[in-house]
């Protein structure tokens, strides 16, 4: 408690410098950490960015060996799995219809991984406003004090004001640069997941082995004989 008891001074008194607005973006700043972390632990738990095992499976799908694709595929913990197991299971059958619905599934996991990205790009772009509507504040008041002194003008005071002033700016940018960088780094990863996803269902659903009925077949002989 002792040692972080000079932190709270010192945020305090950024506070009481800062006024409210500074109070709003360090507000701000917490949310944001507390959805960037979410965001991490849920693309680690998602296995975002981690496909060897459904890309084994995909390229051995696509040789003409779907009894070993669907072995593979069981090892995998993608979240794309379950598509492309389902896309396996469809690939003898595959119409326009079954194609939009694996499209519409590989879309709705997508879709999830997002939630929380408008937040991001939000804070990214308000924060530095908020910082610059903080300043434009505080050098209104800066202004005022030099007004009210007249001719008695003490100019450390008057660089005191605009110091305390571009102090929100910033904070402003402290938060929202992070935050930027962050968001593309993420949407960076799922634009790589998607552009895998539409590559493993056009392999599946066209591959250029043996022809889809066919590898059916093959894949479903040795599991009826208890191979």
């Amino acid at each position: 408690m002792t040692d972080i008891s000079p932190l709270l001074d010192r945020l305090g008194n950024l506070i009481q410098m800062g006024g409210p607005v500074i109070a709003l973006i360090g507000a701000v700043s917490v949310a944001t950490l507390a959805v960037v972390l979410y965001k991490l632990w849920q693309f680690h738990a998602s296995g975002v960015g981690r496909h060897t095992a459904l890309r084994t499976a995909v390229t051995e799908w696509d040789r003409g060996t779907p009894t070993a694709a669907t072995r593979t595929l069981e090892r995998s913990r993608s979240y794309l799995a379950p598509v492309i197991a389902r896309a396996f299971d469809q690939a003898h059958a595959a119409d326009e219809a079954a194609v939009r619905r694996l499209e519409a599934e590989a879309a709705a996991r997508f879709s999830r991984l997002e939630r929380g990205f408008r937040f991001l790009d939000t804070v990214a772009q308000v924060a530095p406003l908020l910082g610059l509507f903080g300043t434009v504040l505080g050098m209104i008041e800066a202004f005022q004090a030099l007004q009210a002194a007249g001719s008695q003008v003490d100019p450390s005071a008057l660089a005191g004001g605009i110091w305390v002033a571009l102090l929100t700016t910033a904070a402003g940018l402290a938060v929202a640069m992070p935050a930027s960088v962050i968001l593309s780094w993420l949407e960076a990863r799922l634009e790589g997941d998607r552009a895998l996803a539409d590559h493993a269902l056009s392999i599946v659903l066209k591959p250029d082995g043996a022809a889809p009925e066919a590898q059916w077949r093959a894949a479903a002989e040795p599991l009826a004989d208890g191979a």
